[in-house]
């Protein structure tokens, strides 16, 4: 589903910027030829009236994005098809998750999963919806969009749940309609600005999409894949080991993902500036969102050395797991510049549009990281899945200092 977010924001900042600039050129060019007198406009702005006049300026306010429809486009497939998954697979998939036949959980579980997904189109198209919004360089519209679902979702919850007694079934039934609530408004928001209906089927881009959330999410499983290891790791060496693990985890990731607003904005404003070549744009906009991360790193960094020694206590009382997640402090602390530097570069690939680096350099990464996860692992215990995971963040950021350091794929243009 993300990757389908991260393609969307690069190809429609790309065209945005791209039909902006030939629009500019069109208003330059009609200006300078004289397409039109004062007293010409003066007669026609009396003979036209107001309605039409509005209508006429919301005609102009319409853009064709092809990338806008063939996300939509695509998102409703991939929406339709995981809704007929869920419902299908729904029994296999809940035994695999240690539901099994005879518990009683069974079929509360399948009827809920089964309700559930039928909010899956709803879901993609307003995660598409999303990533055109951030293509747009706004984010208060789906942030609002959000705000509104959510306070649906919380409102319905216990009017199905309780007081129409419909329990289980309840929960997913407001959890469907809100996610309807968040993708009309969305609909909504973005059919006044943006034509929706291609042409024809030919200007759907379903190839770029695929061709590109494929890699992108190549790069997604080798990400997950590294840090399931080190999980899995943290498992083999107790339940101890693995609550303390799952702590500092929850939290390294969760505040490293605070980065994720400086790489979208950097995303956007890159891909319209790679768009219209304006080079000096990028290299201001990639120092500057790359600085952004190294300062939010270190806040980040000073607020967690000096809250977590004392709220650790919060999430268990158990002793020998307090030992333990003291021991992660200081990685989970330290890092942080790491970690924002790593998603803020993600943000800057994507930008650039080099996905296929993207995910070949994290497939590279993760091999070295698993490599390291095991050796590490196995002589320093606990602090050594911590340490091999330090160096996983920091070939993340290596890799992303490479690409723009040798000056090749899309920044060949800092050899000139």
């Amino acid at each position: 589903m993300f990757p389908l977010v991260s393609v969307t924001t690069s190809f429609v900042a790309e065209e945005d910027a791209t039909s902006s600039s030939c629009t500019e050129a069109e208003e330059i060019e009609e200006i300078e030829m004289g397409c039109a007198s004062d007293s010409e406009m003066e007669k026609l702005i009396t003979q036209v009236g107001f309605s039409d006049t509005r209508k006429a300026k919301m005609e102009q306010k319409r853009r064709h994005i092809p990338s806008a429809s063939s996300a939509l486009f695509i998102g409703s497939i991939l929406g339709i098809i995981q809704t007929l998954f869920l419902i299908f697979t729904a029994k296999p998939l809940l035994g695999y998750m240690g539901v099994n036949s005879e518990s009683p959980m069974l079929k509360p579980a399948e009827r809920y999963l089964t309700l559930r997904s039928f909010g899956a189109p709803a879901i993609l198209l307003s995660l598409a919806m999303q990533g055109i919004f951030r293509g747009f360089k706004d984010t208060k519209t789906p942030l609002y969009a959000t705000m509104v679902g959510d306070a649906a979702n919380v409102v319905l919850d216990p009017i199905f749940i309780f007081t129409l007694h419909l329990g289980v079934n309840g929960a997913a039934i407001a959890h469907v309609i809100s996610q309807y609530i968040i993708a009309f408004i969305l609909f909504w928001r973005l059919s006044a600005q943006v034509d929706l209906l291609p042409p024809s089927f030919k200007d759907v881009q379903y190839r770029r999409f695929l061709e590109n959330g494929l890699l992108l999410l190549v790069k997604v499983i080798a990400a997950t894949i590294c840090v399931t290891v080190a999980a899995s790791l943290a498992a083999r060496q107790g339940s101890t080991s693995m609550a303390a693990f799952q702590v500092c985890l929850q939290i390294w990731l969760a505040t490293s993902l605070l980065a994720d607003g400086l790489a979208i904005a950097g995303q956007a404003i890159l891909a319209s500036s790679f768009a219209k070549k304006d080079y000096e744009k990028v290299l201001a906009t990639a120092s500057r969102v790359l600085q952004s991360a190294l300062v939010l790193g270190l806040v980040l960094s000073i607020i967690l050395s000096a809250v977590l020694p004392f709220s650790s206590g919060l999430f268990t009382k158990d002793i020998s797991v307090l030992q333990l997640i003291s021991l992660g402090i200081p990685f989970v602390a330290a890092t942080q510049p790491l970690n924002a530097l790593a998603f803020v570069f993600d943000g800057v690939n994507y930008g650039a549009s080099d996905f296929a680096y993207s995910a070949f350099s994290m497939v590279m990464v993760a091999i070295v990281s698993i490599i390291c996860l095991f050796i590490l692992s196995s002589s320093h215990s606990y602090i050594g899945i911590w340490i091999a995971l330090c160096i996983y963040m920091t070939l993340r950021i290596f890799a992303g200092l490479f690409r723009i350091g040798t000056g090749t794929g899309p920044w060949r243009f800092l050899r000139s």
